[in-house]
């Protein structure tokens, strides 16, 4: 019983919009094999695409959905959230200061103790051992410079950063429609 319950762990359901494009690219937006079904028969959302697993009550069967969208376009929103996972991805899990990708951590470019605040235009990705080696200074006292300074991203614009790293995991189903705005090869 373990092992299905594991396999049916493995069966996410990816959520698009009314006009079938994804909720999120970055993360992407997905939803549990129970929360899909949950929304099927609540008629809140289409099913576009099935996988070939199937799960059974006494008296009901029904194959898992692999791609649903909603029958009610969510508006997107304009802005994105100011996150730590938000910054890492505007400056595309890179430290700004000596582009490492591992141990990052953020940094207030004008320390807070000088008047900096916890902004978009004030904070950029660093790994750790930057972050402590500029400590409570400004970039011209330590000599530490970011190489793009921060700024508030568009939604876009994330979503742009989010294509360079794509999940692990990607269902044939879901090909369709993730990343439909690239360019298509003649």
């Amino acid at each position: 019983m373990y092992n299905e319950a594991a396999a049916l762990e493995a069966c996410p359901a990816l959520v698009l919009n009314a006009d079938y494009r994804p909720l999120s690219y970055y993360p992407l937006s997905l939803w549990s094999w129970q929360d899909a079904i949950k929304a099927v028969f609540l008629e809140r959302v289409n099913i576009v695409s099935e996988y070939d697993r199937v799960v059974r009550s006494p008296t009901f069967e029904f194959k898992l959905p692999s791609v649903v969208s909603l029958k009610t376009y969510v508006k997107p929103s304009r802005t994105p959230a100011f996150t730590r996972f938000n910054v890492f991805l505007r400056d595309r899990f890179t430290c700004q200061y000596c582009g490492a990708h591992e141990d990052l951590t953020f940094d207030h470019v004008t320390p807070r103790s000088k008047g900096g605040h916890t902004t978009w235009d004030n904070v950029v990705a660093a790994c750790s051992p930057c972050n402590l080696r500029k400590a409570n200074k400004t970039p011209a006292e330590a000599g530490m410079y970011p190489a793009h300074y921060p700024f508030q991203p568009s939604v876009n614009e994330l979503h742009r950063n989010g294509r360079a790293f794509p999940p692990n995991y990607l269902h044939d189903s879901w090909l369709d429609y993730l990343y439909w705005d690239t360019e298509l090869d003649p």
